[in-house]
């Protein structure tokens, strides 16, 4: 059984990026947070974009995408 872990890590490989949301609605997960921190505790490097938006009350908000860090020629094979 793959872990939540697994499953963020996953996501990211397949899409590209994940965020709270796409993590709750698409996974189930409702702390991505803690998800990205034991995936970088464990050596894996991920950046964070801080994408501004508004809600749906007219107020400015900001939240985080996070992504795989690729470098140049690297090929990914985490899984």
């Amino acid at each position: 059984m793959k872990t939540q872990r697994d499953l963020v890590l996953q996501y990211m490989k397949d899409f590209g990026s994940i965020t709270a949301m796409e993590a709750f609605s698409d996974l189930g997960i409702t702390h991505l947070n803690g998800r990205i921190k034991e995936l970088r505790d464990s050596g894996i490097e991920i950046k964070t974009d801080m994408i501004k938006s508004v809600n749906r009350y007219g107020k400015k908000i900001e939240y985080g995408r996070f992504s795989l860090v690729h470098k140049k020629g690297e090929q990914l094979n985490l899984l």
